[in-house]
């Protein structure tokens, strides 16, 4: 974020960051952090949501010792995704604790792989309701705060595979190509309001998955990639905080690929 301040925006800037006890999560609302945005990080059980806080409050250790101003606090909270009831209640609290989000980063996710003719039907909705139906709850309960001050940001996380397709992920890559379209829509109706909607989209990404690879995994994987290496959840953090800054405040709509060249459109 921009250290330039304006009375239409209040300082610090309130993020909710979802999915933010691991991985790309943790590392998104880190950066954020780190840009001066007070970040609350999501995570679906008690001992997680305890994880980001410890996290996000190592970040002021750091700085204090260091001698350097510390960023705004980190908070983690508990939220189940799919429960529009939960988020309401998790949103309203934030605003009577903070005030208004004004960045919502849509990253909560999960996988059900498998191929279409065994796929189960709760497979299906798991999906769907984790990465699409939860873009739509928590996106239309920050508008509000987010057109009363005439600034927002909202960046969901899709995948590489919403353009390529992955066989065996056809639940996964159906929500992901629904963030992308709900994203462009949400976009066109929002502009004129100074909020921003956009999407980044990770190819092959450093994770525990991935760090499960034996070798000959590991390479037919860097063989698509033109860079010859996975990317990082700094990767995809480093896009992220882009979007959500002042720099890309003509940027709407369009969604960012991180995938080291795998698949160019």
């Amino acid at each position: 974020m921009e250290a330039t301040q304006t009375a239409e925006t209040p300082v610090p800037r309130v993020a909710l960051v979802t999915g933010a006890s691991r991985g790309i999560g943790a590392e998104i609302s880190q950066h954020l952090r780190q840009d001066g945005w007070l970040v609350i990080g999501t995570a679906t059980t008690e001992a997680g949501a305890k994880h980001i806080s410890r996290q996000l409050g190592s970040l002021n250790a750091n700085a204090s010792t260091s001698g350097q101003n510390s960023p705004p606090q980190g908070y983690g909270r508990v939220l189940d995704v799919r429960d529009s009831s939960a988020i309401d209640a998790l949103i309203g609290s934030i605003e009577a604790e903070f005030g208004a989000v004004l960045l919502l980063v849509n990253n909560a996710g999960i996988t059900r792989d498998g191929l279409l003719l065994r796929m189960k039907p709760e497979e299906w909705q798991d999906i769907i309701a984790t990465h699409l139906n939860s873009v739509y709850y928590l996106s239309r309960r920050v508008l509000k705060g987010m057109t009363k001050v005439r600034f927002g940001r909202i960046i969901s996380i899709s995948s590489v595979v919403a353009r390529m397709g992955n066989p065996g992920q056809t639940n996964y890559c159906a929500a992901k190509a629904g963030v992308e379209g709900f994203s462009r829509a949400l976009a066109g109706e929002m502009g004129s309001r100074g909020i921003t909607v956009n999407c980044v989209a990770p190819g092959m990404i450093e994770t525990d998955m991935t760090d499960a690879l034996n070798e000959a995994q590991r390479e037919r994987m860097l063989e698509r990639i033109p860079l010859n290496r996975l990317g990082t959840p700094a990767d995809i953090a480093a896009a992220v905080c882009f979007l959500a800054s002042e720099r890309a405040g003509f940027i709407t709509g369009t969604v960012l690929p991180v995938n080291g060249g795998m698949y160019l459109d």
